[in-house]
């Protein structure tokens, strides 16, 4: 587990299966008293890290496509609202 707020962060376990759980990427993984839990992958380190923040390093808050998506959505909210020089 590598998610840092995670219980069991640091915690290795053996890999069941991934698979897609409600939905999302999930891994399957044997408890110590041995039932089949699951957590999402990106809690895990199975998948490669994001090239992201591999680069930023932790100095980036926003990542430019979440940042061009809320402008968009912005603007959207500005013409809704009949606003021409938001």
């Amino acid at each position: 587990m590598t998610h840092p707020f995670h219980p069991l962060n640091g915690r290795a376990f053996e890999l069941i299966c991934r698979r897609r759980h409600w939905g999302e990427d999930r891994v399957v993984y044997a408890a110590d008293d041995g039932r089949l839990c699951t957590i999402a992958s990106a809690f895990t380190d199975i998948a490669p890290a994001d090239e992201f923040r591999l680069l930023a390093a932790g100095r980036a808050a926003f990542r430019t496509a979440d940042l061009l998506g809320l402008c968009e959505a912005l603007d959207r909210l500005a013409q809704r609202l009949g606003a021409s020089n938001a």
